[in-house]
């Protein structure tokens, strides 16, 4: 793997974006959203990531986080790991998933070119983590995670996007708790 893919100070405050097998637009439905968030607020509650920015687009997502256990890649491991099982569950066993067997005969097409994969393949491997190191630099990823929907023609004010921390930036309460910087 290359090395401007790893987390080098595990201490740090980190920008990292992973995405669909395929860039496939997953997220389409309220219950998949759902799985993620729920999935990202037990991470922040019972294991120690600290989340300052987020975004769910319908093929990836945007985080801002921190380990609080210095363990920034296990961790993103774990929740990508378990999210996948859970995402692709949720797709098979949906009865008005239209386009079913194709997401999935596309993520087991994925999984059969990955060696690390029993069966199907949800997320794409690299999250191509980003150290965070200064204010500056904190401020434009979270305004480029804030605006990501607007930028996709999704909405017209970031803070629209339910499934986003922009609007906690507006000074409203999203649907996953954010940690202040």
């Amino acid at each position: 793997m290359s090395q401007k893919y790893k987390f080098h100070n595990k201490e740090g405050l980190h920008f990292v974006s992973f995405a669909v097998v395929y860039w496939i637009d997953v997220f389409t439905r309220e219950e998949y959203f759902a799985i993620l968030t729920e999935s990202m607020h037990y991470c922040r509650k019972q294991k120690g990531m600290e989340i300052y920015a987020w975004c769910i687009m319908p093929s990836h997502v945007h985080l801002i986080f921190r380990a609080k256990a210095n363990n920034p890649s296990v961790l993103l491991k774990e929740l990508k790991t378990y999210t996948s099982k859970q995402l692709q569950k949720a797709i098979a066993e949906h009865n008005q998933e239209s386009r079913k067997a194709w997401v999935l005969w596309l993520m087991e097409r994925a999984g059969q070119k990955n060696s690390n994969v029993k069966h199907r393949q949800f997320w794409q491997q690299h999250n191509k983590p980003i150290e965070l190191w200064s204010a500056t630099v904190i401020d434009q990823k979270i305004d480029y995670i804030n605006n990501n929907p607007v930028a996709a023609g999704f909405v017209s004010e970031p803070e629209h996007w339910k499934y986003s921390s922009a609007i906690d930036f507006s000074g409203g309460k999203g649907v996953l708790e954010i940690d202040i910087a």
